[in-house]
This record gives structure tokens, sequence and C-alpha cells, in this order.
């Protein structure tokens, strides 16, 4: 037997077919309706009817196999046999995270084909796998950044039992996992949540058009199923954290925000569950009041994406300055992203023609996620181009080194440890032709502060963009690849050993820049990275220095450190020495 509930406040009556028989539904305050049926079972497939209109799935509805216009299927997730029970979870703290797409991460493009590349995962060294949005979307490919059935794992990735057996797995090769949820718009495609209740509302506007509504009249109940689908993915899913995409297009004017009714509510189920929980928020506000703690005013999410460092880092080393990288390009800004992620920090932003942000005082390293690449600023190219298409080797190595020996959480993105060749662009399924039209066209007329051109940019409905976006496994057999390969792994295995580089005090953090020379500083302690950008040799440190890892052959440590091109060298100098060595231009006392 089961007991179907549905939230339907404006509705004078509402029936439940339950395979393939219609049940009413009594109402029980609340504007929600109940009916027990004693035939239904996990499995059985059902929708609801509002006022004799035609069945809609459950928007609660843990599996959608025919898609989002299709039937809901019951989840029974306590009959999932979990292997995790000696998972103690993982801290963001020292981490470093893995960004992957299910769709075009593998071939088979399935939470089972992950699954088999887990050992990849393990010998490069990270700690953390973030899934792209999973909830079930229109189509068959897609990026999942417009999902409509919130609580159901997309059908054709493997469903719940799939998503449960790859974190399963991930945890069994002492991966932790990430889902990346969002909770600022839903798609256009089988979104029938308006007909249910007031899910949105005109009382505020995004890009997508009325917000969801957090805060206007029938809230309440919206905001609990925004707050039960985070629960549902820690809880019966077993993540260990959620990445919440766009948060500043979460518009809620009430006294307790819903991050921070949300922060707080999973701060309590990791202490119900004993172990850790957390939430990561993607803003370009570059507002801090995010990150901090609740007694300190803010929301107390774990940490916030930063993406202007990646805009400092590939403005400085592809020599891009078009669009939002206008407001970047010198060595100078790239040392400010170095020391605190934000680079606009009450400063003035031409691209925006004013102030940007505010300055992160108080804040830890490691409550900044930073990448060198990521699927918006990869995917939002037009070509959809990663740096390796955009920059020399040397380039891609000098990036990898400063992410992975920064103060900040790092974050990679599929690929990018080989050096991937194959493009990752936007790619949608939409079976509405009108609607397909509708994204292709405006998909071409997006880029044009960027100059790139309508006729350029690849048809997101075509299925050959999808194909193109799949990642080639056959790159990491051959030679650059695996070269470039084998310096992430270093990277990554230097970061574990030494704590230096693991040390999230920004106080600890010094980096400066030589614009004429071309060459950038960063301290860890009593580690450097020297980088050299210039077209020449040059020397960055004189004095007595140990090697620990060097980018490119060329690299010569006698009295001082002398760099070949589009290299950077990693070095510890002496504690206690007397001497000075000369960087660029600051002092650096041993």
């Amino acid at each position: 037997m089961h007991r179907y509930r549905v939230w339907a406040p404006a509705a004078a009556e509402v029936s439940v077919e339950s395979d393939n028989v219609a049940y009413p539904m009594e109402a029980a305050g609340g504007g929600w309706w109940v009916a027990e049926v004693t035939e239904a079972t996990a499995g059985s497939r059902y929708g609801f009817s509002l006022d004799g209109g035609p069945l809609r799935p459950d928007p609660r509805s843990g599996f959608q196999p025919e898609g989002v216009e299709g039937p809901s299927v019951l989840v029974e997730h306590g009959s999932f046999a979990w292997s995790d029970d000696g998972w103690r979870g993982v801290s963001l703290r020292g981490a470093v995270l893995y960004e992957l797409h299910v769709g075009t991460f593998t071939p088979a493009g399935t939470f089972e084909a992950v699954i088999e590349r887990l050992d990849h995962l393990v010998d490069l060294g990270v700690d953390v796998v973030e899934l792209l949005p999973v909830a079930e979307f229109s189509g068959a490919r897609g990026w999942g950044y417009d999902g409509v059935d919130l609580f159901a794992p997309h059908h054709g990735y493997g469903g719940p039992e799939g998503l449960k057996r790859l974190v399963d797995a991930c945890h069994g090769a002492g991966l932790g996992v990430v889902l990346d949820v969002v909770y600022n718009h839903l798609g256009p495609a089988g979104n029938y949540l308006a007909e249910f209740g007031p899910y949105f509302s005109e009382r505020h506007r995004t890009n997508w058009g009325a917000a969801v509504n957090f805060d206007g009249p029938g809230s309440d109940e919206v905001r609990r199923f925004v707050l039960d689908n985070a629960r549902q993915w820690l809880a019966d899913y077993h993540f260990d954290g959620l990445r919440l995409d766009a948060v500043h297009a979460i518009v809620d004017d009430s006294a307790l925000h819903i991050l921070e009714e949300m922060a707080t509510e999973v701060d309590a189920l990791a202490t119900h569950l004993g172990r850790p929980l957390f939430l990561v928020a993607e803003s370009d506000r570059n507002d801090p009041r995010f990150v901090r703690s609740r007694d300190a005013g803010g929301y107390g999410l774990e940490a916030a994406w930063a993406d202007e460092w990646h805009h400092a880092l590939h403005a400085a080393l592809s020599g891009e300055r078009a669009g939002y990288y206008e407001d970047f390009g010198s060595l100078e800004l790239l040392a400010k992203a170095l020391r605190q992620a934000w680079v606009y920090d009450g400063t003035y932003s031409r691209h925006r023609g004013r102030r940007h942000g505010r300055f992160p005082a108080g804040l830890a390293g490691h409550q900044f996620v930073v990448c060198t690449q990521n699927h918006d600023q990869v995917g939002n190219r037009a070509l959809g181009e990663r740096a390796s298409s955009l920059m020399s080797e040397g380039r891609l190595r000098v990036a990898a080194a400063l992410l992975l020996t920064g103060a900040f959480t790092p974050l990679l993105f599929q690929g990018e440890e080989w050096g991937a060749k194959t493009p990752f662009q936007y790619f949608t399924d939409h079976g509405d032709p009108a609607l397909g039209r509708a994204v292709s066209e405006g998909r071409r007329h997006e880029f044009a502060s960027f100059g790139w051109r309508p006729e350029d940019v690849p048809d997101p409905q075509a299925e050959a963009t999808f194909l193109a976006s799949r990642l080639d496994w056959e790159e990491v057999r051959r030679p650059r690849h695996a070269g470039l390969l084998d310096w992430y792994r270093r990277l990554l295995a230097l970061r574990r050993s030494l704590p230096e580089l693991s040390d999230p005090r920004l106080e600890s953090v010094q980096a400066w820049a030589e614009e004429e020379e071309g060459t950038l500083v960063m301290r860890r302690g009593s580690l450097l990275v020297l980088v050299n950008l210039s077209g020449e040799p040059r020397r960055l440190l004189e004095g007595d220095a140990e090697l620990l890892a060097a980018s490119a052959e060329g690299v010569i440590v006698d009295d001082g450190v002398l760099l070949p091109p589009d290299a950077v060298a990693i070095v510890r100098v002496p504690a206690g020495s007397s001497g000075e060595h000369v960087v660029a231009e600051g002092r650096v006392t041993g």
C-alpha cells in the first residue's frame, strides 16, 4: 500500500491514476491532497489530475523512466543495498574537486560507465567527484540546468538505482561526491509546477522569467519543496555536498533567506548522519555574505565559486580581452587573484560600468572554489574550446601549477588533466520543434560582446554537437597528453605531501608580478612558485633553493633559479638563511 500526497492548493478536486486505475483524493489541509492505494507498491506508475485535467507527473516524482512528459514511478529508497557504511564523509578543506558531465564523460554516457573510470580519478589524486545536474530534463541529452523533475535522476543516465550505485562506488574508492543542483529556475519543457501551486512569482523576475516563489504567498510549501529536495540528495543518495547553481538569481526578501535556512538544516542533517555535509554557492557578486558564518550575519555556506580567479588567469595566459575578459589581462591582477580569489572587491569594473564586489575579509582559502576550466567557461564559448586549444602546452602547465599550489579549493574539469582536445559545447534535445528553434537561435546571438560570429555557433539541438563533446579517452595514450597528465599527477601528489600547499590562511599567501619582465611569483611558506611568461629565459631567484617540480626542461638551479619561457618551477628556499632571495619586484628573506 502507498499513501499518495500532492500539494495543489487551488484545485477543487484531485485524483491520482495509479497503474491505470483512477482514485479520488481527499483534501488534507494546507492545500494537500491524499489517497491511500492498497495496490500501489514500489515501481507503480502514476500521475495526478487536477480538476479533471490531463495527467501530470508528480512534482516530487522520484523517477521518470519515459522522460518529463511520462508517468511517475514510485521509488523505495530503503530497498537499495548500500555498502558505504564505513564512509565517514569528506571535508572540503584541502580537497580537490573533479567536475564531470555524466553524458559526455564516457561514450556510454551513464552512471554505470562513470564507475568504470573511477580508477583514473583515484590515480589522478582528486578527492571529490562533482556531477553536473542530473535531475530529469527534456530529451536524452543536455547539460542538466533545465531540469523540471527535481527529485528524479535522469532516466537516460540510469535513474535512481544507477545514481546510487555510482555514489556507493565513489565512496568505496575513497572519493566524495557533490551534486550540482538548480533552485533558481526550472526548464521550459515538461514544467508543470505552476499548475499545482504558486511555485513561481511575478514579484521578482530573473533571466528565466518569473522567479521561484521563496517569499510570496504560498511560499512556505515552495521552500519546503526545495529544502526536502536538498535533503533527499544528501540522505537518500548519500551525496557529501551540493553545489547551488547561480544563487545570485535566487531572490528572497524573507527575514530568513532560503540559503541560510538550507544551510541550517544541512548542518542538522550532518549531525544526525554523523558525517560532514557542505553547500557550495555559485555567485558572481563577490559577496562574502554567502559564506560568512551565521553568527557573523552570513548564510553559513561552506564555500563559493570564484570565477574571477579563472578570468584573471585565462586572460593573462591566453591574451583574450573580449567580453568580461576586458576587466582582466595583467599579471598584477592575476597576482591579486592568487592572494584573495576575488579580483573586484569594491573596485571599478569597466565591463560592468560600476564598482563591483566586496573585500573577502576574514574568509579562508578553502572557502573559494577556483578553476582553470569548468563547464561554463568552456561550454559558454561559441565553439566550446578548451584551454588546450587556446594556450601552449607550457602555459597549460603553468595554469595547472598555479591552480594546484594555491590556497583555494581547486576544481578540475573533465579531461583538462590530459589537455583534452574535444570541445564541450552547449547541447539540448527538446522535442518541441518551436522550443528547439528558439534555443538554437538564441544561442547564435548570445555572443555578440565576445565578437564571435553567430554562423560559427554549433546548433545545440543537433546530435553532432553532443557527440563532438564526448571525451576521447584514447587521447590519454598519446605522448603529449600523457605528459600533461603526469604533470597533473605530480602536482596533486605534491599538494598532498606539502602542508604549505593546503594551508587555507590567506594571510600566509604572497604574490607579486613584474609586468614588463613577464614574471610572477607566489610564496606559500618556504615554497616559491616561480612563473616565466616572457619570451626568453629569466632568472627569478638568486640564492640557494631546492627544486621540487618544474614544468619544462631547461630549468637551472645553481645559486638561483633560471627558467625558460612559459615555464613554472616550485622551489623551497632554506629556512633560517641569512641571505636574501631577490624575486621579481619583491624581496623574499630566506
